[in-house]
């Protein structure tokens, strides 16, 4: 079947990409082969390096602590980060330009600066400025960092995902007599969060491996800083990598897992209720019934 965009691949089509497609599954086993020779040349395969892994110490005084502290470090910036880069992106879409060019400023400024630099400049501040203990301070580093640099980050992603939305929408609310904060709050933000949700979990699995960056030069005590003093009891370097290499495979799959499934909820959710839909869900909105729909959505 073909559309607009794509056309069905004929008969030498599908040959070809049969061919490409074995090609590439060959030479992709062709280099898993490589390593693995490399890695059982060097030794790196022996059970003695692996086997730590299978005992109950390897994770309870190693793994398991780091990785409750990228999480717990990861969960602090998201849940701050999100309503500031809310606030900020909403700011900068304000008629007021008072509003709107200081956050633009903010905005942009955290934005351009490496998040590894923001949290180098947030220990120096808590170091020289504040009573933050030498044990919380890299954890209060680290969530600085990260809440400045994402929370300016997720603005763009709230400006762009109301922006996305059919301008049919804001006209709809203002001839019911809304106003523009009613209109954002109820109308605007509501479906916005729909077209957000791919981007909001691909950041927060940004911060969920940028914790690492805290625990490679603020001594944070992290899922990877974890790793260190493991191998170095253990004598397993490559091994130690390989399974926390693992453990954020699992982690920011399940992360990418749920917010598939929250965000085919959320789109049945507004099929079910009559919300007009984007065009990404490949429906137009019928622009004679919007009124309607958000007169009857804003009195309830």
């Amino acid at each position: 079947m073909s559309s607009v965009l794509y056309d069905a691949p004929g008969p030498r089509a599908k040959r070809r990409n049969v061919i490409l497609s074995v090609v590439f599954v060959l030479l992709l086993a062709l280099l898993v082969w490589w390593v693995w020779q490399k890695l059982d040349d060097k030794g790196q395969l022996k059970w003695d390096l692996w086997q730590p892994f299978t005992t109950s110490e390897a994770w309870t005084t190693y793994l398991l602590p780091g990785l409750g502290n990228t999480l717990k470090a990861a969960a602090l910036a998201m849940v701050i980060a999100l309503p500031l880069g809310a606030v900020l992106g909403i700011a900068r879409m304000s008629d007021h330009r008072w509003v709107r060019i200081p956050a633009a400023w903010v905005v942009e400024f955290f934005r351009s600066i490496p998040v590894l630099l923001l949290m180098l400049f947030a220990q120096e501040f808590y170091v020289r400025s504040t009573d933050v203990g030498s044990d919380e301070r890299p954890l209060y580093a680290v969530v600085t960092g990260l809440v400045l640099y994402n929370a300016s980050v997720l603005a763009e992603v709230v400006r762009a995902g109301v922006l996305a939305l059919p301008k049919g929408q804001t006209e709809a609310a203002y001839a019911v007599g809304l106003r523009k904060g009613q209109t954002m709050a109820s109308i605007l933000l509501p479906q916005a969060v729909t077209v957000m949700l791919p981007a909001i979990v691909s950041q927060l699995v940004v911060v969920v491996k940028d914790t690492a960056l805290g625990g490679v030069m603020l001594q944070f005590t992290e899922l990877l800083t974890a790793r260190g003093t493991l191998a170095a009891n253990y004598a397993n370097v490559i091994p130690s990598f390989v399974v926390v290499a693992v453990i954020f495979i699992l982690l920011n799959l399940a992360l990418t897992t749920f917010a598939s499934w929250l965000e085919r909820r959320l789109r049945r959710s507004k099929r079910g209720t009559g919300a007009v839909l984007g065009a990404e869900d490949g429906q137009a909105p019928n622009t004679a019934e919007v009124p309607g729909a958000y007169a009857s959505g804003a009195s309830a």
